[in-house]
């Protein structure tokens, strides 16, 4: 890339995420925020639920800054909108995001970036999805499974740490092994990017509609 680039990610705390992120910086891309969003109350993250200090926590860890927005789904548009306008003032023009394959989210993400000259950048875009998180696990990176679609897969994975033996236990049900389509979301928290691991204690597991989901919180001890 020649053109000099002032970038945030689009920040969820997974694994998918991360390795965008991660490629980014490796490709010399300057990022210097953190994006999420979070709950209309802003307590938890759009998503996978992750609490807004182990959010912060992260862009601490990485020497960044995080824009954040708070907006229900019949919000959520109008508000991401309103963070791309604001990201575009402080000069970035790029946003990294961690779609593999799902041509909507992409579509959505244009879209809503459209009215700013910010550029949407997929690192992992159609790339093959066990290779995908082979690379991440042989960086370094270490990521735990916070939430299960019951739907989908029993609960009793929650909290289990994301390795090879785990995806191939996923594959044998038959589930996608990135998780691309819902069925878990993972919270990374180590890896070469990070300056110290991202220390987390479990509160509780709860219920949000269809998803299971471990309640987190920071271990400040």
């Amino acid at each position: 890339m020649n053109k000099l680039y002032k970038a945030f990610c689009s920040w969820s705390g997974g694994k998918d995420s991360c390795l965008s992120l991660y490629r980014a910086l490796r490709e010399g891309i300057e990022v210097k925020y953190l994006f999420t969003m979070f709950t209309e109350d802003g307590l938890r993250s759009r998503g996978h639920g992750i609490k807004q200090d182990i959010i912060k926590k992260y862009a601490e860890l990485f020497d960044m800054n995080l824009i954040y927005g708070e907006a229900t789904w019949q919000d959520y548009e109008d508000v991401f909108k309103e963070k791309m306008t604001l990201l575009e003032k402080q000069g970035v023009n790029m946003g990294i995001f961690g779609d593999i394959d799902l041509m909507e989210h992409r579509e959505w993400v244009v879209k809503a970036c459209s009215h700013t000259d910010i550029e949407v950048y997929h690192p992992l875009w159609q790339e093959d999805r066990r290779k995908i998180i082979e690379e991440f696990i042989d960086l370094g990176f270490k990521a735990v499974v916070v939430s299960i679609n019951g739907d989908v897969m029993p609960k009793d994975y929650l909290g289990r740490v994301f390795d090879k033996s785990l995806i191939n236990e996923f594959e044998d049900l038959g589930i996608d092994a990135c998780g691309e389509n819902g069925e878990f979301h993972t919270v990374v928290i180590d890896g070469p990017i990070f300056k110290e691991p991202l220390k987390l204690k479990q509160k509780a597991i709860i219920k949000v509609q269809n998803y299971w989901m471990l309640d987190l919180d920071l271990d400040i001890k």
